[in-house]
């Protein structure tokens, strides 16, 4: 069973930044498109960005042109570079494979966008 576990996040001003990883245990991550999700409180969780085997990314247009998404498949890892940050980024951030989420959920990793 893969192993997602989400750190990086924290307190940050409006037009900050911030960079989550997400290391996976598992021998097939490199297979596997991988996603970034968040859940805003009293929203339902989203998916936002994704990443495929190959390298090709996708976005909401919610965070397109601040957020990059990427992954080193021989650490495991998917990361998230987030930029120019604002108070709707307020969430608690997960990944996941960035289809349908197939995996237990981590625990997350909280990002608070606040002056």
């Amino acid at each position: 069973q893969v192993q997602l576990v989400e750190s990086g996040g924290g307190l940050v001003q409006p037009g900050g930044s911030l960079r989550l990883s997400c290391a996976a245990s598992g021998s097939l991550f490199s297979t596997y498109t991988m996603g970034w999700y968040r859940q805003a409180p009293g929203k339902q969780r989203e998916l936002f960005a994704r990443i495929t085997r190959g390298g090709s990314t996708d976005y909401a247009d919610s965070v397109k042109g601040r957020f990059t998404i990427s992954r080193d498949n021989a650490k495991m890892t998917v990361y998230l570079q987030m930029n120019t940050l604002k108070p709707e980024d307020t969430a608690v951030y997960y990944c996941n494979t960035g289809i349908t989420a197939m995996f237990d959920w981590g625990q997350g990793t909280q990002v608070t966008v606040s002056s």
